[in-house]
């Protein structure tokens, strides 16, 4: 298999305020949109993101109501302390404080606004 991009597909409540949240404080661009639906791309990010209402017609009927549920969205970043800042600096609440896990890993976590936690995460070398 070659795997040509990959996409987050997360359904939630409100689509404009999760586009605003991953383009204001994240770089996100919307790429494409239409009633229900964003697409967001990113420079440097190897990954996509759509944004689906919840009840949109394109999904299968039984994936219609369910919300982004169980999923963290993390990006692996350089200078986790300078991305806390600015992030608490542009009002975003920090809703897991930064700390280090026994296996290396850095990270703190924010919420965008349909709930959706978003981890930044830091290795550290062992």
């Amino acid at each position: 298999m070659n795997v040509l991009a990959s996409t987050i597909s997360l359904t939630v409540d409100d689509v404009a305020a999760s586009s605003r949240f991953f383009t204001e404080h994240f770089g996100f661009t919307e790429q494409m949109a239409a009633e229900g639906f964003v697409s967001l791309g990113h420079e440097t990010a190897k990954v996509a993101i759509v944004l689906l209402q919840a009840g949109i017609e394109v999904l299968p009927e039984n994936l219609r109501q369910q919300r982004a549920s169980g999923v963290i969205v993390a990006f692996t970043v350089e200078n986790l302390e300078v991305e806390e800042k600015r992030l608490r600096d542009e009002g975003v609440e920090i809703t897991l404080p930064l700390r280090e896990e026994p296996w290396g890993e850095r990270l703190f976590m924010v919420t965008d606004p349909n709930g959706v936690p978003v981890e930044l995460v830091e290795w550290v070398q062992q």
